[in-house]
């Protein structure tokens, strides 16, 4: 039974059964269910729905030169403020930025391989990439992966948190339902070079690729998902909660 299927069976208010039972009953981790809302007041959830429709804009706008555009938009955000909601967006622009920080000693980062590489069949290269999905009093984190040669949605789950589980459930669901691929490849999240995530690739003997850091060009397909889903669903509708997210998100990846 595929990921949709069992997320189908749950209910809101089935009796007898919380949300949590069922999750446990269908072997659908919590956290991966997405009900329990990302908390920020209304003012920074508000701000942070800009900020997101600024950045499919204008990709390689930083903190700075977002609170500039806000600034100008009458908002007025500090820059701290405005760096901070960005990367709890999982927002980088696509310049190579300085270095604030270490990645993890123990995550391996690849080389990206897709540099004039000629893409002409199914199942040659398959990419992921996470982006921001707000709704009413909050917002989730949806992860996609795509083939590239044919840009079809193999498989894609929404979740509270950015920890690796929802990207390893989808990986695993896009394996068991089109095989496998020969090159995989991510930008360098610390989702997609985990241990977690990078061991299904290992043992599936899948060539792992990563984007330069800083450049979320070297994914611009994917890249292109996303501003088509948001324009087109995401913000022509009202998501009040998550179940609302997965119809629409649902219904637009089928039509």
């Amino acid at each position: 039974m595929s990921r949709g299927e069992r997320k189908a069976m749950i209910r809101r208010n089935r009796p007898g059964l919380s949300l949590s039972r069922q999750c446990d009953l269908l072997s659908i981790s919590r956290s991966s269910f997405y009900y329990v809302l990302k908390g920020e007041s209304p003012e920074n959830l508000t701000l942070m729905r800009r900020i997101d429709e600024l950045f499919l804009k204008y990709p390689f706008y930083g903190s700075r030169q977002m609170v500039r555009q806000l600034r100008r938009e009458g908002v007025g955000a500090g820059r701290h403020r405005v760096r901070r909601l960005m990367r709890l967006m999982g927002l980088e622009a696509i310049y190579q930025a300085p270095r604030t920080s270490d990645p993890h000693p123990e995550h391996r980062i690849y080389p990206y391989l897709l540099r004039n590489l000629e893409i002409t069949r199914p199942n040659q290269v398959w990419c992921a990439d996470i982006t921001y999905i707000p709704v009413q009093r909050g917002f989730l984190y949806l992860v996609a992966i795509m083939d590239w040669a044919t840009r079809h949605v193999l498989a894609w789950w929404l979740s509270n948190t950015m920890d690796a589980g929802f990207c390893v459930e989808a990986l695993n669901e896009a394996l068991s339902r089109y095989g496998k691929p020969e090159i995989f490849n991510t930008d360098q999240g610390s989702q997609f070079t985990s241990y977690d995530f990078t061991g299904v690739l290992k043992d599936a003997e899948i060539t792992i690729s990563m984007d330069g850091r800083g450049r979320c060009m070297d994914n611009i397909f994917i890249e292109r998902l996303w501003r088509s889903l948001k324009y087109e669903a995401i913000y022509l509708h009202e998501l009040t909660d998550g179940f609302v997210a997965e119809r629409v998100i649902g219904e637009w990846i089928d039509f």
